[in-house]
């Protein structure tokens, strides 16, 4: 009897139209264009400029974008995680809504959140579900609006951050193709260094906490800078031992794109040419949730049936970790 592993059969993808450059920044902040690219790599970033639009449009869009391609009945999904920082509200849930509002009606749906590693840990929920035998269709989103909780004063942090939505599909495969291993950590440690401070039960939301911008994104860049290159680079770097892999034996790297100088240690810790090394850092910024299926939309024409992937994030909390998977179809 072969064993059921869980592979990526369709991607999709979605950004918004509005184009928020580093020159548009520049009449917003005290930043310029050099400094952010030579820093953070970033050119331009999607935002969602809808005020009464919220993450769940992105990712009803990115949803709808993969049925399309793929020529799926929404009836089949079985389940959809949603894999969000930027859920629509605090209690109900942003997947339940967008399956509901993208026709999957038979499909059971909830919010996975662990900041930029959402979407990878999300890659490693859907797999043993469907590696189980119990579902046979799952959809993972990731979609953030970041420009929601971003504070467009804060010079660190506004630079970084873009909106987008991107997903696949995650179906049974006899072949051996799919997810092989995973290697994901968190550490408490960070919960200082990159949060929203209020709105939460430590914190509830008060006139004071608004005025004081407590309800937007905070980080200290430099701390998060050292745990991010650091531990980015170590998952990957012990995925590839563990399954005997050298840096020839892997085709493409995806990683997690909030900073180009993370993904450059990350890629020089696995002796990756440039090549190997997928990035859009500079199209769509830090979309948090988004950034993994993203460049898998973008990159997709590149991907060979049995070519090796590996996933890398690093996220607030913190959390992190790499993902090695086979990819199991060639674009048609």
């Amino acid at each position: 009897m072969n064993t059921i592993t869980a592979a990526i059969t369709a991607v999709g993808a979605y950004v918004p139209d509005y184009v928020l450059s580093n020159k548009v920044l520049e009449t917003m902040v005290d930043t310029n264009d050099e400094w952010i690219t030579t820093r953070t790599g970033i050119k331009e970033r999607r935002i969602l400029k809808d005020t009464d639009k919220g993450t769940s449009f992105l990712a009803i869009k990115a949803a709808q974008d993969l049925i399309a391609k793929a020529n799926i009945d929404p009836l089949e999904i079985d389940m959809i995680i949603m894999a969000t920082a930027t859920a629509d509200m605090p209690v109900a849930a942003t997947g339940v809504y967008v399956a509901t509002e993208i026709g999957a009606t038979n499909a059971f749906a909830y919010d996975l959140q662990a900041a930029c590693s959402s979407f990878l840990y999300g890659m490693s929920t859907a797999a043993a579900y469907v590696q189980s035998g119990r579902y046979k269709k799952v959809l993972l989103i990731g979609a953030d609006k970041m420009s929601s909780i971003v504070d467009y004063k804060d010079r660190a942090t506004c630079i970084i951050f873009g909106d987008g939505a991107g997903a696949v599909l995650f179906e049974p495969n006899n072949e051996g193709l799919g997810l092989q291993d995973e290697y994901l950590r968190s550490d408490g440690v960070g919960r200082d260094f990159l949060k929203i401070p209020a709105g939460g039960s430590l914190i509830p939301t008060t006139e004071e906490t608004v005025k004081n911008r407590q309800h937007n994104i905070m980080q200290d860049g430099k701390t998060v800078f050292k745990y991010a290159v650091t531990n980015m680079a170590d998952a990957s770097e012990l995925i590839l031992k563990r399954n005997n892999l050298t840096n020839e034996d892997v085709n493409w790297l995806v990683p997690h794109q909030a900073n180009k100088r993370i993904i450059d240690a990350t890629a020089s810790r696995m002796n990756l040419e440039d090549s190997k090394v997928l990035v859009n850092i500079e199209k769509y910024g830090n979309t948090t949730s988004a950034t993994l299926p993203l460049v898998l939309n973008d990159f997709e024409h590149l991907f060979k049936k049995g070519d090796n992937i590996i996933f890398a994030a690093f996220g607030g909390g913190f959390t992190w970790g790499s993902i090695y998977l086979k990819w199991a179809y060639d674009k048609k």
